[in-house]
């Protein structure tokens, strides 16, 4: 179902029973049935035997109260970005992919990931462990395990570091991914992990920089959670 929600959400013209069928690789009869659903219940609108969004995704987040992450702003980003002169990067976790659902750089690379909410891999960023590192246990070993075979190394480096990011709700440089590195630090709202903030460059400038960097995040998330703090009460 998520997989049919996110081809409607990113769909501008709306998409057909057909291109569903091919994306899931499932007979078009099954799909039939799971769509009309979604329509029935708001999920799905159609229209020329198209599908697009439905109210009900943005119903439920409006019944919820609040956004997902309220104690970080653009702004905050902005000024991360300004402070140190490398991306700034807020993520957050959907099924079991990572996205940059907001970001402040002057690098296209990371706007593309972040406008165009590509799906990113938990394990291979350092935002990624954070967030991993503040689930509960249950839905960190249901992660873990649906990893494939060729993650085992950077599951193996992930769980020896696991205790340190768990107590300090921060990972510094931990070369998850083969294209750049972070220093990356928990977003806490009400006693959960809703998202995690990092800052990304090259694995070069992440290592010479680490001790700042880890200096400049810890600063910034004593604001926010004062912020959130105040926010709750």
């Amino acid at each position: 179902m998520s997989t049919i929600l996110d081809l409607a959400a990113r769909s501008h013209h709306g998409t057909t029973l057909t291109e569903f069928a091919r994306e899931l690789d499932a007979p078009l009869s099954s799909i039939q049935g799971l769509v009309n659903g979604l329509v029935a219940t708001g999920y799905l609108d159609e229209r020329d035997r198209r599908y697009t969004l439905g109210p009900a995704p943005f119903l439920l987040i409006r019944l919820a109260g609040k956004p997902t992450v309220t104690s970080v702003t653009h702004d905050d980003l902005l000024a991360l970005h300004e402070e140190t002169g490398m991306t700034a990067v807020l993520a957050i976790v959907v099924g079991s992919d990572l996205y940059y659902v907001d970001h402040a750089s002057s690098d296209p690379r990371y706007a593309y990931l972040a406008e165009g909410f590509v799906r990113r891999s938990l394990i291979r960023t350092s935002t990624g462990w954070v967030l991993l590192a503040g689930m509960d246990k249950r839905d960190l070993w249901t992660q873990i395990s649906a990893l494939p075979p060729g993650e085992a190394g950077r599951v193996d480096h992930f769980l020896a570091e696991l205790p340190h990011i768990q107590r300090d709700g921060l990972v510094a440089a931990p070369g998850a991914s083969t294209e750049a590195d972070g220093v990356s630090v928990a977003v806490v709202e009400d006693g959960k992990t809703v998202a995690a903030v990092g800052i990304m460059g090259s694995h070069d400038e992440v290592a010479e920089r680490r001790s700042e960097l880890v200096e400049v995040l810890q600063r910034r998330r004593s604001e926010w959670e004062r912020r959130a703090g105040a926010a709750g009460g």
